[in-house]
Formats: structure tokens, C-alpha cells, sequence
């Protein structure tokens, strides 16, 4: 190919290439405020450390997820083979990892525990349940599971997508006594 139709060639997609250095650019951007506000709000909140760094690297997960669709669409992908294409894959994905539905559905309800919940790491809580109630401490939020102990030093574990759909009562934390020494 001569110089000629290089440049051509070059000029022709200009615009895809200038839209794909802005995404590039704002990427970055965009990933450090919302890393930033999710830091903020989790201090604010009183959520630990790994809590607050998981939510970030969802969220980073899912700014990455879109910067592909976008530079997808940026290069003349049509949105019928885009959405071909993704329900094709998911499809894969939903039979090879059986019930992906709920693993996503875990990280969606863990991440709105970190937002919303009135509850965290250290709350004593009493599930409201007619078969099996069980008072606890929130040991552990994570990702997919919350991890509970019992006055017996019974560890439980529930997925947070069914933890998110019990009724939770929250107790008040018990007034510290100084220790004799």
C-alpha cells in the first residue's frame, strides 16, 4: 500500500479514532472519582477496608464493561449484532457456570448492602425468620456471601441475594464495662 492510501485510509476513520482516544482519556477519569466517592462514602458509613475496596473493584469491573460497548459502538458495531452477540454469550455463560443468574444477583445485592443497608460489619441483628430465627453479629459482608456469628460461635453463612430478602431486626449494641484489672 502506497503512502497515498495510508492517509486515505487514516482520514477515513479520523473520528473513530479521536472518539476512542477521549474514551481512553476519560476512562481513567471516570474510575478515579467513582473510587473516590465510593472511598468517601464508605468511611462516612463506617464499612471497612476490604468491603470498601471490593464495591471498587465492582464498580471498576463495570466502567470497563462499558468502555468496551462503547468503543464497540464507536467503530460502526450495529446494536442488533452488539445485542446478538452479548445474549449469545450470556447464553454460553448461563449453561457452562449453571444459575450465573445468581451469582449476579449476589454482587448486585452485595453492592446495594453497602449502600443501602442499615446494618455492617460489627452489627448484632436478629433474622426474622417464622422457621428459623437467628440472632448474630455481622462478621463479614463480601461479595456473594455474608458471613454471620451466633452467641454459640456458630458461623453462618447466607448468600447476600437471600440475606437482602429476610426481614433483619437491628439491636442495640450492648453498652461496653470497663474490664477490672
Amino acid at each position: 500500500m502506497d503512502d497515498v492510501g495510508v492517509f486515505e485510509t487514516l482520514e477515513q476513520y479520523m473520528p473513530q479514532i479521536v472518539a476512542t482516544v477521549v474514551a481512553l482519556l476519560i476512562l481513567p477519569i471516570l474510575k478515579l472519582v467513582s473510587k473516590n466517592l465510593i472511598k468517601r462514602y464508605g468511611a462516612k458509613s463506617g464499612m471497612v477496608q476490604p468491603r470498601i475496596r471490593q464495591i471498587r473493584h465492582v464498580v471498576a469491573v463495570m466502567w470497563n464493561v462499558l468502555f468496551v460497548i462503547l468503543i464497540a459502538m464507536i467503530w460502526g458495531v450495529k446494536p442488533q449484532n452488539f445485542v446478538l452477540g452479548l445474549t449469545s454469550a450470556f447464553a454460553f455463560i448461563g449453561v457452562a457456570m449453571f444459575a450465573q443468574w445468581s451469582i449476579l444477583s449476589n454482587i448486585t445485592a452485595g453492592i446495594m448492602m453497602f449502600f443501602s443497608a442499615p446494618y455492617h460489619v460489627g452489627s448484632r441483628i436478629k433474622i426474622i425468620d417464622k422457621d428459623i430465627p437467628i440472632e448474630a453479629t455481622i462478621e463479614m459482608i463480601g461479595t456473594f456471601y455474608t458471613h454471620i456469628r451466633t452467641e454459640e460461635d456458630e458461623l453462618i453463612v447466607i448468600p447476600n441475594n437471600l440475606f437482602l430478602q429476610k426481614m433483619v431486626g437491628i439491636k442495640k449494641k450492648r453498652k461496653s464495662t470497663p474490664k477490672s484489672q
